[in-house]
């Protein structure tokens, strides 16, 4: 395994995204996204994405990489946009640019977009009202993968909530998880590592866990299988909470908007290939409008301090708080690179045979 430094792989991301048919500018804001994700450790959102979700999909005529964005309602602490089948990064940077906007006029703003793609790490977002003092909220709704709970077909998508707050530390905290045990993703990366699933990630159409990584991935597509909601199978261990939660996400990036939902995201349609038309939404909080941003920033700082420092269970060296991980993998990453694996390499070769481009 090979390792790539920061801005080597951000500038061949971009110029293959230009090679696709972005225009420099959004291929600047995707690559930026992707490369964001790769800073953080979060291998399952990063270059790894590039091809399958991007590249393939634009070749398919899935994703117009020329991304139009309409206004279709704008208010004084509220906006709907469509991205007409877009870049999900491009409009979504744009629409949490606008609710921050919005939020340091009047407080708070939130703004809610349709016909959109796959929009890379939703911390990314959070992260944009974070620097600019703000608390971020954002969600997005997602192909069909997690069976509701007693179910085992896949209605929901990972449909992750997320959360980002500044505080006095030198990282903010960051909440960026799906609403499912696990997602897509990491499964793809289990996949790349020839692994077999941990038990209880995905529900088989019998009722049963399924780890047989390869076909899980097929039968994700196919309804053969789905990804078990936050707190898994059942009531047992909160499942329904999982469940309870993804749906919150699914009615506010859908309803809101006028968008798709549920088997209206599957992508196919009568065995056709088609665009996905997700929903997002993005909330943006001035904290002035409550507080002073540096009480505010004190507050969070010494409530995720004092979680750190309490009592660690027997065996285990560290509490973390959310976002601590992150940050310590983009120290490590800022001096060591990107691993890039033989998975990676397949597809940088790939790429490199379609557009002459390489690390």
């Amino acid at each position: 395994m090979r390792k790539v430094h920061f801005e080597p792989l951000k500038t061949y991301m971009k110029q293959i995204l230009m090679a696709a048919g972005l225009p420099e500018p959004d291929a600047e804001i995707s690559a930026d996204v992707l490369i964001e994700s790769d800073k953080r450790g979060i291998d399952s959102h990063g270059i790894g994405r590039l091809k399958p979700i991007y590249i393939d999909r634009i070749r398919e005529g899935i994703i117009n990489p020329i991304t139009k964005i309409d206004v279709i309602k704008d208010g004084p602490t509220t906006a709907v946009l469509d991205a007409n089948n877009g870049m999900g990064q491009v409009v979504s940077k744009y629409a949490m640019q606008l609710a921050i906007d919005k939020a340091k006029q009047f407080g708070m703003g939130m703004v809610a977009v349709r016909n959109s793609n796959h929009y890379g790490i939703a911390g990314y977002y959070v992260t944009m009202a974070t620097e600019q003092g703000m608390v971020g909220i954002t969600g997005t709704n997602a192909r069909p993968s997690i069976a509701p709970t007693f179910g085992v077909e896949n209605m929901l998508g990972t449909n992750p909530l997320t959360f980002g707050m500044p505080s006095d530390e030198p990282f903010p905290f960051v909440l960026d998880c799906a609403t499912s045990v696990t997602q897509r993703g990491k499964i793809e990366v289990y996949q790349r590592l020839g692994k077999d699933l941990p038990d209880g990630w995905v529900i088989g159409e019998d009722g049963s866990s399924r780890t047989d990584t390869e076909q899980v991935l097929k039968d994700l597509v196919t309804g053969g299988a789905a990804l078990t909601p936050l707190g898994g199978m059942g009531e047992l261990l909160g499942g329904y909470k999982g469940y309870g939660y993804a749906t919150v996400v699914e009615i506010l990036s859908a309803a809101l908007a006028g968008g798709a939902f549920l088997k209206g995201l599957s992508g196919i349609s009568e065995g056709v290939k088609q665009p996905y038309h997700l929903g997002h939404f993005f909330i943006a909080i001035d904290v002035e409008a409550f507080t002073t941003l540096e009480s505010f920033k004190q507050i969070t700082g010494d409530i995720l301090r004092t979680l750190r420092s309490s009592k660690k269970a027997p065996g285990e060296e560290r509490i973390y708080t959310a976002g601590e991980k992150e940050h310590l993998a983009s120290l490590e990453r800022s001096n060591e690179g990107v691993p890039i694996n033989e998975a990676l390499e397949r597809d940088i070769a790939a790429l490199k045979a379609i557009y002459g481009i390489e690390v």
